[in-house]
């Protein structure tokens, strides 16, 4: 079984910056592809970003291109989503999902096969 528990969401003031992280847990031998996802109230989940085992590939959505970023390390089994120049609409529960089996950096959430219990951002006016 794998984990993945999210981290460093917070309140933040618009144009500010956040680094989320994300542990990942149990079945860490095998590559796995790292995605970020967001909700925010009353809306459909969307993809933010998504990265390769080794960091080559990365994915993004086009309203946090050029603001945030992407990255892992992994002798530590984790993830992080660099989040600047924040914006209120940026306000949402981010997750964090490993997919082991598509080999792209996906933006379908179903292709995922674990998720985290999401952390909250707030950005405020």
């Amino acid at each position: 079984q794998v984990q993945l528990v999210e981290s460093g969401g917070g309140l933040v003031q618009a144009g500010g910056s956040l680094r989320l992280s994300c542990v990942v847990s149990g079945r860490t031998f095998s590559n796995y592809f790292l995605g970020w996802f967001r909700q925010a109230p009353g809306k459909e989940r969307e993809f933010v970003a998504a990265i390769s085992w080794g960091g080559g590939r990365t994915n993004y959505a086009d309203s946090v291109k050029g603001r945030f970023k992407i990255s892992r390390d992994n002798a530590k089994n984790t993830g992080y989503l660099q989040m600047n120049s924040l914006k209120p609409e940026d306000t949402a529960v981010y997750y964090c999902a490993a997919d082991f089996g598509t080999n792209s950096a996906s933006s379908n959430a179903y292709d995922y096969d674990y998720w985290g219990q999401g952390t909250q951002v707030t950005v405020s006016l």
